[in-house]
């Protein structure tokens, strides 16, 4: 059976600029090697290494009625992606971040939420969504677990598999946000600092167990160079990253979130699924953006087979 996926949630334009080492003063100029820009977001940036993979994949959200808006769909058309679900909103501008990317391919960033604050349960497209395999939320928080529950139970009582990503830092607060959302989740993909922050606990394995305690069927971290931790009720195993060379960390999560997603659609055991999402990442790291990268399904698991891993501290 095919994997028809609808990714629902954060849609952004990325700019990026590398490397960068500082801002520089006043009206001074630096010159840099790459200056680029691409579709991101927890829902857009996953929809589109999901249809590299080779599932069938709709995006739905909300992107302002603006030449941002119109470049992005764009962008994730020309991917594969059918963004025929997303809301063009003419009072506010299309999500967007300028990233400058450090030498080392991590970075800060400049971000307008932009038209993402607007989507409500109300916009989500639940007729389509039931005729999906799969609905994975990006960035549940921007609309509360109590608002973000009207979307997944429906799919999930539909026999829909559901997931979720997170955009925000965690905090205490953030996890009694979610909380009525998370009985209705059966991935959860966020990384170790929102894990640790969310919850409070003393090990990453410690967070993660609490996150399945209070209703997740699976809890995928990731963990940076790290590899990724997958924690079900059942067992827990690491999985490393690949050794790459890094230019940009701009999209791994949500790389991740996708090669995951399409091993779970796949029907591999979640310890495949999770070796097929770091490879993902591993491919994504290597270019600048979160659409970096001209591979497929084939390319992904010859790169897992092909590629040394680096050592789990």
């Amino acid at each position: 059976m095919t994997q028809t996926v609808v990714t629902l949630g954060a849609h952004v334009f990325d700019v990026q600029v590398r490397p960068v080492e500082a801002i520089p003063a006043g009206q001074g100029a630096t010159l840099v090697e790459q200056i680029r820009f691409g579709p991101a977001g927890t829902a857009a940036g996953t929809a589109v290494t999901l249809a590299k993979l080779g599932a069938a994949v709709r995006t739905a959200g909300a992107v302002g009625a603006d030449p941002i808006g119109d470049l992005l769909l764009a962008m994730l058309a020309r991917h594969g992606v059918d963004t025929s679900l997303v809301l063009r909103r003419a009072d506010v501008q299309t999500s967007a971040s300028v990233l400058p990317i450090r030498p080392d391919g991590s970075r800060p960033a400049f971000h307008v939420p932009g038209a993402n604050l607007t989507y409500e349960p109300s916009d989500a497209p639940h007729e389509e969504i039931a005729r999906a395999t799969h609905l994975h939320l990006g960035g549940p928080e921007l609309m509360g677990g109590e608002k973000a529950a009207k979307i997944l139970a429906p799919a999930r009582a539909a026999g829909v598999v559901t997931s979720a990503d997170l955009l925000a830092p965690g905090d205490p607060g953030v996890l009694a946000w979610l909380e009525p959302a998370l009985s209705s989740l059966d991935y959860l993909l966020p990384n170790e600092d929102q894990v640790l922050d969310l919850t409070g606990a003393a090990t990453l394995e410690e967070g993660a167990r609490a996150l399945v305690g209070r209703g997740v069927g699976c809890v995928a971290v990731t963990r940076g160079a790290r590899g990724a931790l997958v924690v079900t009720a059942a067992e827990t195993f690491a999985v490393p990253a690949f050794a790459v060379p890094v230019i940009d960390t701009t999209g791994c999560g949500d790389a991740f979130s996708a090669g995951f997603l399409r091993g779970v659609g796949l029907g591999r055991p979640p310890r495949d699924a999770a070796v097929l999402g770091c490879a993902a990442a591993g491919l994504v790291a290597q270019g600048l953006g979160t659409d970096h990268g001209e591979f497929d399904l084939a390319a992904a698991d010859t790169f897992a087979a092909a590629t040394p891993v680096l050592a789990m501290a």
